[in-house]
């Protein structure tokens, strides 16, 4: 998918892997705060916004932090151009989320034109192609066949289901010595195949700016967990430079973390 920006927009935002639950209060608050005083044109949720999805019916028995975040989505998304992309934690949520929060599903990946510049936005789970078996798994649950066979069980056993994969998942990471990263040829591979020098994505937790070439570059975006004891969660910001110039020169910058108090 390819989206124009409008030209009345100056400032992004770009956000992923917040992970909200009950369990994590300070994250969510930090982020009810950060969405009701950004002064951004448009805001990018890449992924992980919630630590788990199983299925837009879950609208009708919500945790609080679902309530309070589809909430502040919902005001956010009234004043400003507000788009969610799925991750590899909540990849079940559908339209009737999205309108419940005002916001626009954004594929993954999606190639953003922005001042005159393309830009790639990914989740970034897809990329790395080295967790050979995450990969397998991702394929399988992205088909309408098995959506369609979970998505059809009741409430209570796709929660139990959906904790199980999720503790399974936990196992197979403490097991593993491995840390599977981005894999920068196939980022690569991304970027020339939608003729753009730069990749925006999360999933990593691991906030960078990689670069791919002399020519192109990878932004990882930060998680959010304000409840840890060394809190992380920073907006990666884009400016453009010079209004109304469609090659206006563009600036990132990542915002200090945001505060839960």
């Amino acid at each position: 998918m390819e989206l124009d920006a409008p030209t009345r927009w100056k400032t992004l935002d770009f956000v992923s892997d917040l992970h909200l639950q009950d369990s994590s209060p300070r994250t969510l608050h930090g982020f009810i705060d950060y969405l009701d005083k950004t002064p951004a044109d448009a805001v990018f949720v890449l992924g992980d916004l919630l630590e788990y999805w199983i299925g837009d019916d879950w609208i009708e028995e919500p945790q609080d932090a679902h309530r309070l975040c589809f909430e502040a989505l919902a005001r956010a998304g009234a004043r400003l151009n507000l788009y969610i992309m799925r991750g590899n934690r909540d990849f079940l949520m559908g339209p009737r989320i999205m309108r419940t929060c005002q916001a626009q599903d954004l594929p993954d990946p999606t190639t953003l034109v922005f001042s005159g510049q393309r830009i790639v936005l990914s989740h970034g789970d897809g990329l790395c192609t080295g967790d050979t078996r995450y990969q397998e798994f991702r394929q399988v649950s992205r088909s309408a066949a098995w959506q369609r066979e979970f998505l059809s069980e009741p409430l209570a056993g796709r929660k139990n289901r959906m904790l199980s994969m999720r503790a399974q998942s936990e196992a197979n990471k403490k097991a593993s010595t491995e840390f599977f990263d981005v894999d920068n040829r196939a980022a690569l591979a991304l970027l020339q195949s939608r003729q753009s020098h730069t990749l925006v994505h999360g999933h990593t937790h691991r906030p960078d700016c990689h670069r791919l070439s002399a020519q192109h570059a990878r932004w990882v975006l930060s998680d959010w967990d304000l409840d840890a004891a060394t809190p992380r969660a920073s907006v990666l910001r884009l400016s453009a430079g010079t209004a109304g110039a469609d090659s206006a020169p563009l600036r990132w910058e990542r915002l200090a973390p945001a505060s839960a108090d």
